[in-house]
């Protein structure tokens, strides 16, 4: 009967030691992994980590960083060799596409189900994800195209700021009214980044889908590009590539007057001028349109998560998704970049955040936003072909001409 007891009131100390913290019943300790870029430059990374594990102590989210430019090539690689991250962040939809297709990624539908989750809480940038009737991510950026430029350039120049209804054409000669001085000195009217995207983007915005018969479309685009690079009004594609620089890097040392370049650059510009890497009063226009087309159109991104297959933690890497894309990931995203649910509540706390510049909410109206590349059976090899003919009519290997004309050619055999 002693013995009995004994053991009994050993069970119950041992029950009363593992809810007091004398012992550990069970190591609920959670360490899930999640593939990023640039994470010394875009603050939300950590920010919308650090809420969440403000709310669930037990659980810790490691960073795993890719290079920006080589992200879905390397990414790529990793996941094809096995690699058990738990969370993938998607770039693009092509990535997507190559993933899903790849059955690297698993379909969301049930998590969503047992959630209650309304996609319709994304305003259609979730609709863009389903593939066959599912759906493998969940958006939580749905970026626009804006331009940014140097406010100090165009003082110094003379010259009023943009408007948010210029046009392509008034974009060039403005351009090449900012640039001068020459060597370290030089100051170039504009920056076009090395992605294709910096270029191509502004082809669609009169609707011409990115996944085409046809790309002379393209032509007028590339066209004004050359001519200022080879005016030297923008840095040579070339010796960007060559010394993989970074498209923050001439902005912010004011080596450049215009940027066009994704909202998610917004977040970053406020943070470093914060941390006092540089001085100068900075602005956001609207993209640049096409002569007759609408002002207020763009081009637009989707950035989603997604769950790795290989991932043994798959139900705790749902429950970081779940946080970091709904409504509580969503107002911490805004302190630095447009969300994907876009809530008056939301919007509000993005507008007011500290450092971001004046007239940035008329900025970032819309009228008309196209997406970039669309769900579609041949996007990877398309974009592909797309990447490598711009790299040949950047460096001048081909002309506009021929490279379009190769463009024509190239994916009309993918058929």
């Amino acid at each position: 009967m002693k013995k009995r007891t004994i053991s009994i009131l050993a069970t119950l100390m041992f029950f009363v030691l593992a809810i007091t913290g004398g012992v550990s019943a069970q190591d609920d300790s959670i360490t899930l992994t999640m593939t990023a870029w640039d994470i010394a430059t875009i603050p939300y990374w950590q920010a919308v980590i650090d809420a969440y594990e403000a709310e669930n102590l037990n659980v810790t989210i490691e960073l795993r960083e890719i290079s920006s430019a080589e992200y879905q090539d390397v990414l790529n690689i990793q996941l094809s060799g096995g690699d058990d991250t738990d969370i993938i962040t998607v770039k693009d939809i092509p990535g997507y596409n190559a993933m899903l297709s790849r059955g690297q990624i698993i379909p969301l539908d049930s998590y969503i189900e047992s959630a209650g989750i309304a996609l319709s809480i994304y305003s259609g940038a979730a609709d863009e994800l389903i593939w066959e009737d599912q759906i493998y991510a969940l958006p939580f950026r749905s970026d626009i195209w804006v331009m940014y430029y140097n406010k100090a350039i165009f003082d110094a120049a003379g010259l009023e700021y943009p408007s948010n209804d210029m046009t392509w054409a008034e974009f060039d000669e403005v351009a090449r009214q900012l640039t001068s001085g020459s060597g370290a000195d030089k100051v170039y009217g504009a920056h076009f980044h090395t992605w294709r995207s910096a270029v191509q983007l502004g082809t669609v915005q009169a609707g011409d889908p990115i996944i085409n018969s046809d790309y002379s479309f393209m032509m007028p685009m590339y066209d004004m590009v050359t001519s200022m690079q080879e005016d030297g009004i923008i840095m040579d594609y070339g010796e960007l590539r060559a010394g993989n620089i970074h498209y923050s890097g001439p902005f912010k040392n004011g080596q450049v007057a215009m940027l066009p370049m994704g909202s998610w650059f917004i977040g970053s510009l406020i943070q470093a001028q914060a941390e006092g890497e540089f001085e100068f009063d900075w602005g956001v226009a609207s993209y640049p349109h096409p002569e007759g087309v609408e002002a207020g159109t763009t081009a637009g991104t989707l950035t989603s998560l997604a769950i790795n297959a290989n991932s043994s933690q798959q139900d705790a890497a749902w429950d970081f998704v779940q946080f970091y894309t709904g409504p509580a990931g969503a107002e911490v995203l805004a302190e630095s970049t447009l969300p994907a649910i876009r809530t008056p509540e939301v919007l509000d706390v993005f507008v007011q955040a500290d450092g971001m510049p004046e007239g940035t909410a008329e900025a970032l109206q819309t009228t008309t936003v196209r997406l970039e590349l669309p769900m579609h059976p041949l996007v990877a090899s398309v974009e592909q072909i797309l990447n490598e003919e711009h790299e040949l009519i950047m460096t001048r290997s081909n002309s506009v001409e021929d490279g379009i004309a190769e463009i024509n050619r190239r994916i009309g055999e993918l058929e």
